[in-house]
């Protein structure tokens, strides 16, 4: 069989070639994939940069650690501690103490992330000065890189400043650097420290000065960190963006490879069963010279091994040019930290290997069984119409997994809604109905193909009936086909839809919640992010804001608050905390219980997510700078997508700035007027006013970058071996028509008539596709409506039509091509002229 098996492919190499290309590629992603996961897993721990000459570094209280039965659980604090002044104090009797300082800076014509610091800590990067000379007076600036030059005029969010001196860039910030005492100015409060001193007599000055229960790296100091050595990395902003990045880029390649694994054995079970349906009168022909059903199975399964073993090799040999290619353009997109690269390591290919021919013969299995009981009067068989194209396999598997998908979704929808929403389920129940579709797709395949060729079939002319009539009359054919454009167009529709529909709810959420009519906020944004904080209002900005006529303001604070579920989950919620009256006047808050009106200092409103959400309960939280405290629910929100946080009044959220200001006009008020007078009142502290439906639209969230780059690569992927299956598909069905494309020629039908009809036939052939692909995506898209609508959230479905039609388009191109070009070749040669048919 494996000689038989061997002369197969060489006679019939175009048969494979889809096969051949699509594990192939397959195998390549498999190693590279598995050699950046190896390399991720080897990456070397990053030193400290901004603090790499800094003798010791004392920070305050950063996170929160909770014990619990099962082990202590830790969480970032949204407003750290700053070191207890009782400990700097002692610290100056023993050395030279700097305070640092991380605020955000926008400077108009500047980088996007500037961050400013006192120059005195200039020195511990270390950074030196290029030209000109240190900061002396408020107004006066030094930058790092060389966007600026000394004498240059910046106009920040803090007022317009002069470049007096540059530094060289480090790589891992564009910094701003101030006089000590205007750094204070902008952001007052001071996280961390530089000690000159020994760092044995510093841990003993900072002992039980601390306060809550924090954890520290270097040592722990009731949450005073006291950081030396590489530990020092811990004060840099973000210390684990590194981890963060890599356990990002390993799911998007665990996502593109989980995908690359489906669409593989997709591709390569579709091409070989539709290889054993066209030589049905080839085994046919050797079940009548007495081949056995087990030798004509084991002959199918020898080509799928000899096609495995070559394409792996392939592979393999792919991927080792692939994966520096991929660790370059993940750095060059940040989605990789600087210093990643592809080490030297051998299992990934093992791995690939063993999966691709594993992939193949998992491909090859069905359709050798098939194959198998193929029966010797096949090779008598003339028509080409498929009498039975569902095998009872297929009708069971396809109906078990289309019932799996169903039950799936109910059980969801009836159970946690809000799963529908993550994005591993998203992106893998597509797969689940796919296949069931797939399955089933001779089923539909010939309705379909009528309904579609309806009114062609109806035109003058015998065209539109012969492609309706060959369509339908070859199913397994049209199936074949159809198959890699219903995958593509399911896959776009269902991940781009998903993610459009659910960044539009979310739209809607903040949409419908914000009732202000104009929406102040700080230059640069709000919160904190990785480290750098922001300035926020100060309480004079605040005066002035609230002094303008007309206007009622509603100022809040971002902040956080941490509770520990089931006794071993410690939970954090972001929290917005402001004053009820006003919150009431400016945010309509989707409230399944309560009101907003009975928030206060001893309350607390929750939403449906929280293990505890009935009013009236007590809850025992962490606030955001750790401490713990016993509050009441005052009212309940409804889950939402899943970012309703809670509320809080500004008591429980100590040291939280205020970054956001609503306000309301008052009856009557003139809103230019308003406008007029909140920027004038703004513009000292360099707040930005927006009108409410503009704050809403800056605000509208986004899909996540890594994760939009992620979907893009697993549409890539799809699309790819769409290409590769679609072209091979056509190719075999093509050649394998020329008695048929012969006999219209006999009949009177010209070149062009022929080079027409096939062309057609394929663009029905791919509708139908992009028809059976569209029905999986509008399902899958139909469950996250249903579940977002139990989730108390109204919004539409958002369909991505021009990624759709481009997608289509493609297909059909690719199609028409891949069927016209080789009954055009077949056409030159004089293989389809009536004198050139042979029997």
């Amino acid at each position: 069989m494996l000689n038989t098996a061997l002369r197969t492919l060489r006679t019939r190499w175009t048969t494979f070639v889809g096969s051949f290309l699509a594990l192939s590629l397959g195998v390549a992603l498999i190693a590279v994939m598995g050699l950046a996961l190896a390399s991720s897993l080897d990456a070397p721990d990053r030193g400290p940069e901004r603090f790499a000459a800094a003798p010791v570094v004392v920070k305050g209280q950063d996170t929160l650690t909770v014990p619990t039965s099962v082990d202590d659980r830790t969480q970032k604090l949204a407003q750290p501690r700053p070191v207890p002044d009782g400990a700097v104090a002692k610290l100056r009797r023993l050395g030279t103490v700097v305070e640092d300082r991380s605020f955000a800076v926008r400077a108009e014509g500047g980088p996007a992330e500037l961050v400013g610091h006192p120059w005195s800590t200039a020195a511990f990067a270390p950074y030196e000065l290029d030209a000109g000379r240190a900061p002396e007076a408020a107004g006066e600036v030094v930058v790092s890189g060389d966007w600026a030059r000394p004498g240059t005029r910046l106009r920040t969010g803090g007022g317009t400043v002069r470049v007096v001196g540059t530094v060289a860039g480090l790589g891992f910030e564009n910094a701003v650097f101030y006089t000590d005492a205007r750094a204070a100015e902008l952001s007052p409060r001071s996280l961390q420290l530089v000690v000159d001193a020994d760092a044995a007599a510093v841990r003993e000055a900072v002992r039980g000065s601390g306060r809550g229960s924090g954890k520290g790296t270097d040592s722990d100091s009731d949450g005073v960190q006291v950081l030396t050595g590489d530990a020092r990395r811990y004060a840099d902003a973000d210390p684990d963006r590194d981890s963060e990045a890599l356990t990002a880029m390993n799911a998007m390649f665990g996502t593109a490879g989980g995908v690359t694994g489906f669409v593989s054995v997709f591709v390569v079970a579709s091409t070989f069963a539709f290889a054993v349906a066209q030589r049905r009168r080839e085994f046919g022909l050797l079940r009548t010279a007495g081949a056995t059903p087990g030798q004509i199975r084991r002959m199918v399964l020898a080509e799928a091994l000899v096609v495995g073993v070559l394409a792996s090799a392939a592979g393999c040999v792919l991927g080792s040019y692939g994966a520096p290619l991929l660790a370059e353009w993940s750095v060059d997109e940040s989605l990789a930290p600087r210093w990643f690269t592809i080490g030297d390591y051998t299992w990934p290919y093992h791995m690939a290997f063993w999966t691709g021919l594993f992939v193949a013969l998992c491909g090859a299995l069905a359709a050798s069984w098939r194959a198998g009981r193929t029966r010797p009067t096949e090779a008598l068989r003339e028509a080409s119409v498929d009498t039975r194209a569902m095998t009872w396999g297929r009708w069971l598997t396809g109906s078990v997994l289309l019932a799996t998908a169903a039950v799936t979704l109910v059980l969801a929808l009836v159970t946690g809604p809000g799963d529908l929403l993550q994005r591993k389920t998203y992106v893998s129940r597509p797969m689940l109905l796919i296949s069931a579709v797939a399955l089933l797709a001779p089923v539909l395949v010939r309705p379909l193909a009528r309904l579609i060729a309806w009114l062609p079939a109806r035109l003058p002319g015998a065209g539109g009936m012969l492609m309706r009539e060959n369509a339908a009359a070859g199913v397994r054919r049209t199936a074949a086909v159809a198959a890699p454009v219903l995958v593509t167009v399911a896959l776009a529709g269902s991940l781009l839809g998903a993610t459009a529909t659910l960044g539009e709810a979310k739209a809607t959420e903040l949409r419908e919640r914000t009732a202000a009519d104009f929406v102040v906020t700080p230059a640069g944004g709000a919160g904190d992010a990785g480290g750098v904080h922001e300035t926020g209002f100060g309480e004079a900005a605040l005066k002035r804001l609230r002094a303008v006529p007309g206007t009622e303001a509603a100022p809040s604070s971002s902040s956080a608050v941490y509770v520990l579920e089931d006794g071993v989950a410690l939970i954090r919620s972001d929290a917005r905390a402001a004053e009820p009256e006003p919150l009431a006047a400016t945010a309509r808050l989707p409230l399944a219980a309560g009101k907003v009106s009975d928030l206060d200092d001893d309350s607390i409103i929750v939403n449906e997510e929280w293990e505890k959400h009935t009013v009236g309960e007590r809850v025992d939280v962490w606030l955001g700078d750790g401490t713990r405290k016993s509050l009441k629910i005052a009212a309940v929100m409804t889950t939402g997508t899943g970012n309703n946080g809670v509320y809080v009044t500004p008591r429980n959220a100590p040291a939280a700035p205020v970054d956001r200001i609503d306000v309301r006009l008052a009856d009557g008020a003139d809103p230019a007027a308003v406008a007029a007078g909140l920027r004038q009142a703004a513009r000292a502290s360099g707040g930005e006013v927006l009108t409410g439906d503009a704050w809403v639209r800056a605000m509208r969230p986004e899909t996540n970058r890594t994760t939009r780059m992620g979907l893009f690569m697993v549409l890539g992927i799809a699309l790819l071996y769409t290409g590769i299956s679609l072209a091979n598909t056509m190719v075999m069905a093509t050649s394998d028509r020329l008695r048929e494309l012969a006999a219209l020629r006999l009949a009177g039908a010209t070149r062009w008539q022929v080079l027409r009809l096939v062309g057609a036939e394929a663009l029905l052939v791919v509708v139908v596709g992009g028809l059976l692909g569209a029905l999986v995506a509008g399902l899958n898209l139909v469950g996250m409506w249903r579940a977002l609508g139990l989730l108390s959230v109204r919004t539409s479905v958002e369909v991505p039509w021009a990624t759709l039609g481009a997608v289509l388009g493609g297909c059909a191109v690719l199609a028409v091509l891949s069927a016209v070009a080789p009954a055009g070749l077949a056409l030159r040669r004089g293989a389809l002229e009536p004198s050139g048919v042979r029997e």
